[in-house]
């Protein structure tokens, strides 16, 4: 089956370069007026990037050829991705379009710039020519092998990669403790930290969920752009409620975790496990990182990897990275 034909995927990265000084002038402008205090959802390693972009790419191109398009998403800024794709893909480089965010916060212009990769994915569904399915992408996570589309669209419905767990109550209730003993000893509220897993517990809470919520991971996630279109478009108010927020906050909802909860609700089961493998090589040593690798090559189910804040890990630990992904993918770089 033509599945670019008949049954386009397009594939969705939302990517930001954070040494770009006009951006760091632009981001500054909206933190406090202390600058020596940075909201937990403005951390620098938020916003970094060593052009992991590039892995990403073409491990798309080169393990899952059946994609469409890919749309990438950056705040007036290009990647430089075009010298790497001409390279090893050249035929595919029309397949790659960069999206602004004032394309996506159209009509929603007030709530720009934002720096809240939360508010982003909530409008990625905005993107004209999306075809109704895709997938989310970070530029951290990579494909390590050969899929097929199945891996993300069963019977036209999404699959939704995670597992079913109780409620996140201690983490709540050791939050909620922290804030408290810090306004009884500082005299002043601070900020909590947010959090992926609370985040999508919002998302379940929002749809009423009580006992029970999927928790997904650090993976490629797959939505069906009508899911969101409809939802958004009939709860205005709630998707506003979550834009405010210019940085990401302890009290907003996952936009995937939404869609997943969506889905469910209404009878899709396309239930899986996250299939990556997750790597955060900071303080972790290259014995860490090798290991990782090798769970990838060996474990045939592992079909994606992540590897998160990169930028903090030492410069010879980064070129381990970089050699591994080299070598995964046939490539050069670097």
């Amino acid at each position: 089956m033509n599945y670019k034909k008949n049954n386009p995927i397009d594939i969705v990265i939302t990517w930001v370069d954070g040494s770009d000084n006009f951006l760091i002038k632009k981001r500054k402008k909206y933190l406090k007026s202390n600058l020596n205090y940075i909201p937990p959802g403005a951390q620098p390693t938020r916003f970094s990037s060593l052009n992991e972009i590039n892995y990403c790419l073409i491990s798309i191109l080169k393990f899952a050829s059946f994609v469409r398009k890919i749309f990438i998403v950056t705040d007036e800024q290009t990647p430089s991705i075009h010298e790497i794709v001409k390279k090893y893909y050249p035929k595919r480089i029309s397949d790659i379009e960069i999206i602004d965010h004032k394309h996506i916060f159209r009509d929603y212009e007030d709530f720009l710039p934002t720096f809240n990769s939360i508010c982003i994915s909530n409008m990625l569904w905005r993107i004209e020519g999306l075809s109704d399915h895709f997938v989310y992408f970070n530029d951290d996570v990579f494909i390590t092998r050969k899929i097929l589309p199945e891996v993300w669209f069963k019977k036209a419905r999404p699959v939704l990669r995670g597992n079913w767990v109780f409620p996140p109550f201690e983490r709540l209730i050791w939050d909620k403790f922290r804030i408290n003993y810090h306004k009884l000893r500082f005299g002043k509220n601070k900020e909590k930290t947010p959090s992926f897993q609370i985040n999508q517990w919002n998302a379940a809470q929002l749809l009423k969920f009580k006992f029970r919520y999927l928790k997904s991971s650090h993976t490629p996630l797959a939505i069906d752009k009508k899911v969101l279109e409809n939802y958004f478009t009939n709860n205005k108010k709630i998707l506003k409620e979550n834009l405010k927020f210019r940085f990401r906050n302890y009290k907003q909802y996952n936009t995937v975790a939404l869609a997943n909860h969506l889905e469910y609700k209404t009878g899709n089961k396309n239930l899986s496990k996250s299939q990556a493998v997750y790597m955060r090589p900071y303080n972790r040593g290259e014995k860490y990182i090798t290991r990782k690798f090798k769970q990838c090559e060996k474990n045939q189910n592992n079909l994606f990897i992540c590897i998160q804040s990169l930028d903090l890990a030492t410069q010879k630990e980064q070129q381990l990275i970089f050699k591994k992904l080299n070598s995964l993918l046939d490539i050069q770089i670097n």
